[in-house]
């Protein structure tokens, strides 16, 4: 068999469990070999009976005497007695009355399970047990790997195909790290690699395999991502901004200063794109730290210099705002600001097209709605995204497609730790606004249970009384918009006809169409609805200074990135606001979730916490797009071994066309499933 055939070549695979294998991504024999275990147990100590140890699981053999079920209500108990030379126990199963027919008295049997002191009897409640044979046992006598699973698959089964591919595969591929790599940092072969992490020897041999399967992934991902910026940097030159200088009279024109952080961000912008090479350059920055006036900066030296600029937002909404704010700010230099998103009605979006494609259009803002087939720009010079991590690098790609070679910039207000910004943008230079503008309110944080929600509803009235407005954020059901959408109608019409009955409230959630977005939006923004109960809708970009209250229900539900960015909706004007995080579960990580919004706004350090907590897979909510899962690496837990990856994947970088490497470019193309690095 080869690594592509897929999955029903094994023996034991008919449509049933082809089904529940592909619903947990395995669908070809490499796919199989590539589903790495959970965690492992050692079974490799068989204990004698009369040295077995409470309370933990271990593993003993023995015969099988005096099996009996008997039946109590619905329930069947099957019992029995387990002996070695050296004593006996009792075991017991639940409703499993078959046994007492397929077990031979006259077998040996290896066990699995935790002692117990019951009534004065020793007894092991529900053991795995197989019997002991001249054959390999996979589950029994040996360090044994857990896999994760879904209903209707079972750990014997998966252990038993991934033996099957193991000892079937003619070649499990070539390998394509070479050998000076391999010897400089201590690899073992890749084969080996995969057969000890499935069924390790010894621990020496896990610990040898996880090693390399986890430098592996580091190191095809840092290689991609350093070829990337290899070709953006040196294949092509960058167009040069002849009136880079020009930003000084937009930067005097603003009704407040900059930061020093923005001015040393804008400083970094103007020398790329000033150069003869191509600027990529992501800008993190924390809730309210002033990305968007970077953004404009950058705009503004672009059109200066006679080209055309293009910002793509995650949401409809979010498109609005800055198509607003990019508008205002500069309809007094003559830049011409042109909107550009899937709402528009078809005349619009005529005229858009036509004014982008003719250059009249200088700044084009809108959502993927940009990046489609019809769109076509005269002189795009500068592609900018909000929000990075809502868009894939395919999408980025296809933007930068738009222009001749445009310059990038980048932007995220969900602060990213170095060590994932590393792997997530290794492409990109980056640059951080470290320091918030003057006058951005502390938020105060509480964290509470349900039996609050009246004296919160309490707290609402009053503020509202005082001129102020508050966000709601509907419970959160599950990961459907649909679903989510309907929860948060219902809890609307539950908060007009009782608690909040005398204020003006309003709903948004996702399904809306996006006009029915902004008119809500524009009217939450005039004053003129007290109370927005929404989804997550809101979490980027909304910006209304006179809400300064914020409640979250069902906290626990999310990330603490996603609460620190929906926190970030107030405390934008100059009113003392309030975040309150309403949660029952009583869960050590809720706890310590709740704990570290209270504690922290810090947004890197709550990103910090929050990748400890949740691990990278998680960490945006949606992976992301274009970037392979890491199966077996661990961000955090990993660091020594990505840096060394990091580090290897430096020293060949611009030689993956040598014979040396093209394997690995090949095993490259087939990690990213595509070859969206043209390399």
């Amino acid at each position: 068999m080869n690594l592509t055939d897929s999955i029903d070549i094994l023996n034991g695979i008919g449509d049933k469990r082809k089904k529940l294998l592909k619903k947990v991504g395995i669908e070809t024999i490499r796919d199989l070999l590539d589903y790495y275990p959970r965690f492992y147990e050692d079974r490799s100590v068989i204990h004698k009976i009369n040295e077995l140890p409470f309370d933990e699981k271990v593993t003993f053999r023995g015969y099988i005497k005096n099996i009996e079920n008997t039946r109590i209500g619905a329930k069947v108990i099957t019992k029995a007695s387990v002996s070695d030379e050296t004593g006996k126990i009792g075991v017991i199963w639940y409703n499993q009355p078959y046994l007492k027919n397929s077990i031979s008295e006259t077998d040996e049997y290896m066990f699995t399970g935790i002692l117990s002191k019951k009534y004065g009897r020793k007894e092991v409640l529900s053991p795995e047990f197989e019997k002991v044979t001249d054959k390999e046992s996979l589950s029994m006598g040996r360090i044994i790997p857990v896999y994760h699973l879904t209903e209707g698959l079972g750990q014997k089964f998966i252990r038993g195909i991934i033996k099957q591919a193991l000892d079937g595969v003619e070649s499990r591929g070539k390998e394509f790290i070479n050998s000076d790599i391999r010897k400089a940092y201590g690899l073992c072969e890749r084969n080996f690699a995969v057969d000890n992490i499935h069924f390790p020897e010894s621990y020496d041999g896990f610990f040898m395999a996880r090693r390399r399967l986890v430098f592996e992934e580091f190191f095809l991902l840092e290689t991609a991502l350093f070829a990337l910026k290899d070709k953006n940097k040196n294949s092509k030159k960058g167009i040069k901004f002849n009136k880079a200088k020009a930003v000084d009279e937009f930067i005097e024109s603003l009704p407040y200063s900059l930061t020093g952080a923005q001015l040393k961000v804008i400083e970094e912008i103007r020398k790329d794109i000033s150069g003869r090479k191509i600027m990529n350059r992501l800008i993190q920055g924390d809730v309210g730290s002033g990305k968007t006036a970077v953004a404009m900066a950058a705009a503004f030296m672009a059109v200066k210099s006679g080209y055309q600029c293009a910002l793509m937002a995650p949401t409809d909404v979010l498109s609005r705002q800055h198509y607003a704010g990019f508008k205002s700010m500069f309809e007094k230099f003559g830049i011409n600001t042109v909107l550009l998103t899937g709402s528009l009605t078809a005349k619009e979006r005529r005229e858009a097209y036509a004014s982008i494609k003719d250059g009249s259009a200088d700044i084009v803002i809108g959502t993927s709605a940009v990046i489609q087939a019809g769109v076509e720009f005269k002189a795009l010079a500068l592609v900018i995204t909000d929000e990075q991590h809502r868009f894939g690098v395919n999408q980025r790609g296809v933007l930068f497609d738009k222009g001749d070679d445009p310059h990038v910039l980048v932007m995220t207000a969900t602060p990213i730790p170095r060590t994932l910004a590393l792997v997530l943008y290794g492409d990109l230079d980056v640059s951080v606004i470290d320091e918030l503008p003057p006058g951005r309110q502390k938020i105060d944080t509480r964290a509470v249970d349900s039996r609050y929600r009246e004296r919160i509803y309490h707290f609402i009235k009053k503020h509202v009384k005082d001129g102020r407005q508050a966000y709601i954020i509907c419970p959160m059901v599950e990961e459907s918009e649909e679903t989510d959408s309907k929860a948060a109608l219902s809890y609307t019409q539950e908060l007009k006809e009782g608690p909040l009955k005398e204020l003006k409230v309003s709903c948004l959630h996702g399904r809306m169409k996006p006009k029915e977005k902004q008119s809500i939006m524009e009217e939450f923004a005039r004053g003129e609805t007290d109370v927005l109960v929404s989804t997550t809708v809101v979490e980027v970009g909304v910006d209304v200074p006179n809400a300064n209250i914020i409640v979250i229900e069902n906290a626990e539900r999310f990330g603490l990135a996603q609460l620190h960015q929906l926190r970030g909706r107030v405390g934008r004007g100059k009113h003392l606001s309030y975040c309150v995080l309403i949660t029952d579960s009583k869960t050590d990580i809720a706890k310590k979730r709740m704990d570290i919004m209270v504690k922290s706004t810090d947004g890197f350090v709550i990103s910090e916490k929050d990748l400890e907590l949740r691990g990278p897979g998680e960490f945006f909510g949606t992976r992301q797009a274009g970037v392979p899962e890491l199966k077996i690496a661990n961000i955090i837990g990993d660091s020594d071994v990505l840096k060394q990856a990091q580090e290897a994947a430096l020293k060949i970088s611009g030689e993956l066309d040598k014979e040396d490497n093209i394997m690995l470019k090949k095993e490259i193309e087939r990690f990213f499933r595509r070859d969206i690095i043209n390399i």
